[in-house]
């Protein structure tokens, strides 16, 4: 085939212990799917269903890269997550089939211009601007769910310059990830490639030039990224 330019690289993500690579096809993002999350940011999680937004495929960043803080905001938030890659997928997915989707797990930040996601909050539009922006989405290497199997608990953490910011368990998800992908799978028809973001724990709070944020999911792995 031929292209009136040459199309820009296939986001992808490294696999751990593997010289391969994972092409990441879309990033979905599920908001407020902890409790004290969900209540930190003014929600009632008893009663909310589940809501997806997505980042665009470039905005992942690799574990280990500087996070460049991004125009346009002066309060940027980090958001620590389980992220889910998929190796199939369809259409209306039942939650016993769920997980024999997943490729592998990732931790991932959810970075967020949260004063540029208040501003479209209030005025009822997309998030796009808070969300989406270049490098929004720091993720470590994959591990595969064949070697780590599907975590359904442990710790969730993140430093931010050496100090617990954010803390939970991977129990205390609200939607679990199987009932994320049959959710989804009922509005998208999920794709070989497609992350999904799983949710922050409370904690939330604004970075600044300078800060080191580390954390990890417990037999998962751990990220790591300096904003500049």
């Amino acid at each position: 085939m031929t292209y009136v330019f040459e199309p820009p690289p296939i986001p992808s993500l490294g696999i751990s212990g593997e010289t391969g690579r994972f092409p990441v096809h879309r990033i979905y993002c599920v908001g407020r799917n902890y409790a004290e999350h969900a209540r930190e940011m003014g929600s009632d999680p008893t009663r909310e269903p589940p809501f997806f937004f997505m980042k665009p495929a470039d905005t992942v960043l690799p574990s280990g890269t500087d996070f460049p803080y991004p125009t346009k905001s002066n309060d940027v938030h980090h958001e620590i997550e389980l992220v889910a890659a998929l190796k199939s997928g369809g259409s209306n997915i039942s939650e016993a089939d769920a997980l024999g989707h997943v490729f592998g797990y990732a931790v991932g930040l959810d970075m967020t211009r949260r004063d540029l996601q208040g501003e479209a909050k209030k005025t009822g539009r997309p998030w796009d601007t808070g969300k989406g922006f270049d490098l929004s989405a720091p993720c470590s290497d994959l591990v595969r769910a064949d070697k780590v199997g599907h975590p359904s608990s442990g710790r969730i953490w993140l430093n931010v310059n050496g100090e617990v910011r954010q803390q939970g368990d991977l129990g205390d998800l609200i939607w679990s990830l199987p009932e994320m992908i049959a959710y989804l799978s009922s509005l998208f028809t999920l794709r070989p490639g497609d992350l999904i973001m799983t949710g922050t724990p409370a904690g939330v709070a604004a970075v600044k030039r300078g800060d080191v944020l580390e954390g990890g999911v417990e037999g998962i792995g751990e990220i790591r990224t300096r904003v500049v």
